[in-house]
């Protein structure tokens, strides 16, 4: 079996990330969602809208998000709307939050491991195509952030990511924290709801990690730790479960010390489940070619 490509560069710019974009030699067509991390009220870690500015431009498309399913600044349609506008991103680019009215939208999973469904916001359907751009990090539930969990929490309606947090007891966010899953019963919800994204853009969807302001915590902390291991590059692929897996082996091989305390994190939580979960379930391969742009 052919290993699955992924790509790498240790630049760390706005024009690198359009260079990463353009060896996929993957165009994506129509209307394209750039699904990224806006960043919570108070995070100092989120990447900046200046740094994503020309890949968004680059491929003319609109940045999504999706409302959260904890108490904090992105919790209602009117408060993350507000805080968009604070974080600069209505500055630079028109932004979807792809849940904010209506019925959410329901993707079937036939084959999941834990959840058959995945609630994500109505507005997906006004996209042909699906820039996931995630920054890399530590995750204090799931161990990591990366594309697998920006294709899943991320793309996720509120009631969504309550679904996949409880792995199908609740979608009411108000009884989520009640009904917590089994870490490993939350880690395959998320592999679960993850591929059902990418089938429905399949053929139009790439991939990019940025490796820099890495935390042990995530984005979506308000008081988050400052991150503890130097920068290391930006990543390419057509494969999520690839990328996420080359990204923790460079965490691996890093000789910076500071890795130990994000690899504790991402141990601690299991993290590494969610990718073997999803190769499972036929996402893509942990098998990889690491090319050095």
């Amino acid at each position: 079996m052919e290993k699955s490509k992924v790509y790498f560069t240790s630049e760390i710019t706005p024009q690198s990330i359009v260079k990463m974009y353009e060896v996929l030699n993957c165009p994506l067509k129509g209307k394209v969602a750039v699904k990224l991390h806006s960043g919570e009220k108070g995070n100092q870690n989120y990447i900046r809208p200046e740094m994503v500015k020309k890949i968004v431009e680059h491929v003319n498309g609109t940045v999504v998000e999706c409302n959260t399913a904890y108490e904090g600044a992105r919790n209602t349609t009117d408060k993350h709307k507000k805080l968009i506008q604070e974080h600069g991103w209505t500055r630079y680019f028109d932004v979807d939050i792809m849940d904010a009215e209506g019925e959410d939208k329901v993707l079937e999973i036939p084959n999941g491991k834990v959840i058959n469904k995945n609630y994500v916001g109505k507005n997906i359907d006004n996209y042909d195509s699906m820039l996931v751009l995630s920054h890399f990090k530590g995750h204090p539930m799931g161990g990591y952030g990366g594309a697998l969990k920006q294709l899943s929490i991320g793309v996720a309606s509120s009631a969504g990511k309550s679904w996949i947090h409880s792995a199908g007891k609740t979608t009411d966010q108000n009884k989520l924290w009640d009904m917590v899953a089994e870490q490993d019963k939350f880690l395959e919800s998320m592999a679960d709801s993850a591929s059902s994204v990418a089938e429905k853009f399949e053929g139009n969807i790439v991939y990019i990690n940025i490796m820099c302001n890495m935390s042990v915590d995530c984005d979506c902390c308000s008081v988050a730790e400052d991150p503890c291991i130097k920068d290391i590059g930006i990543l390419a692929s057509l494969d999520p479960v690839a990328i996420d897996q080359a990204c923790i082996d460079l965490v691996k091989n890093s000789k910076d010390e500071g890795k130990e305390h994000l690899l504790e994190r991402i141990n601690s939580r299991h993290g590494t489940h969610t990718i073997d979960a999803a190769q499972q379930l036929g996402m893509g391969s942990k098998e990889y070619e690491l090319i050095n742009v």
